[in-house]
């Protein structure tokens, strides 16, 4: 498992009556990495995880799993409101054949450290899985510190990286200064990824590239590669949809600019609604006009 390069938080698509599209899945799957991406991370929020049942869980990833046979590696976000039904998830994603682990805080309970920490350590050493960290204290009120980071890197051999989504880009470099190359460090905010790439990140765990990957792995190819004035160029057409990765109906905006660039369709589940009214009118109108500028292959 390496944590490096573009890897899409897909999204998990759905049939008119709400069931998981499964052949639609295999399909997204394999053209995000005929693209260049360099992994699947299945489950996660943008995946609409909290929605779908363990076993629908299990088939996702089975799905993902056919579509990327010796292509690319498949993480399975792992989120729970235990940590024991989180343990159990883990190590059903193990079976289920993934490669690595994205671990998330539990859903609803914001703990103290040592509980989270105790949380984390469980499911990190349930399986021997390479696992990342996921940090989003906006999302889910728990922010892991560099120092607590590397409080766990010290006894889980298996963590190998993290998804940072602090939104404060100085946390690359406070992570850098401590832990060095211990961890991979994975951008998880669409709309600071140029800033992370140049505090030291080597990831991006993304989310309009569901849509754009051709423009998601470009974008990423030269920023690492330090080419400033291309990256941004790229970068300032770029951003509106960016952008829509970092407010609450993310899920919604993602999959419908998908569906503007044909890949996907708007469904998502309750207690998600899909956007209507002025609401859509005002986001299809930005997709729409950014589309209108997007650069040619």
């Amino acid at each position: 498992m390496k944590w490096h390069g573009v890897m899409p938080a897909i999204t998990t698509p759905f049939a008119p009556n709400l069931t998981i599209d499964h052949e639609f899945l295999r399909q997204h799957a394999s053209w995000l990495v005929d693209h260049g991406c360099t992994g699947v991370v299945a489950l996660g929020s943008l995946g609409e995880g909290a929605t779908l049942r363990l076993e629908e869980k299990l088939a996702v990833l089975a799905s993902c799993r056919q579509a990327l046979p010796g292509r690319a590696p498949l993480v399975a976000g792992i989120a729970a409101l235990s940590t024991a039904e989180a343990v159990e998830l883990a190590r059903a994603a193990e079976s289920a054949g993934s490669e690595g682990l994205m671990v998330l805080p539990p859903y609803v309970y914001r703990g103290d450290w040592q509980e989270m920490a105790a949380h984390f350590r469980a499911v990190i050493a349930a399986t021997p899985l390479s696992c990342m960290l996921y940090n989003n204290p906006i999302a889910y009120g728990v922010d892991v510190t560099p120092e607590q980071l590397a409080e766990l890197a010290a006894v889980l051999p298996n963590l190998h990286a993290v998804k940072e989504s602090s939104a404060d880009v100085r946390r690359v470099s406070a992570i850098r200064s401590l832990l060095a190359e211990r961890l991979a460090i994975l951008v998880g905010v669409d709309d600071l990824i140029v800033e992370g790439i140049a505090a030291g990140a080597t990831g991006w765990i993304a989310g309009l590239v569901n849509a754009l990957p051709r423009e998601s792995l470009q974008l990423f190819e030269l920023a690492l590669a330090g080419r400033h004035q291309e990256a941004r160029r790229l970068y300032d057409w770029f951003l509106p949809l960016l952008r829509l990765d970092t407010v609450p109906k993310f899920v919604q905006l993602i999959k419908l600019v998908q569906q503007a660039v044909g890949m996907g369709s708007e469904r998502v589940r309750p207690p998600r609604l899909p956007l209507e009214g002025t609401e859509r009118e005002t986001a299809l109108r930005l997709i729409q006009n950014t589309l209108r500028g997007r650069p040619a292959a």
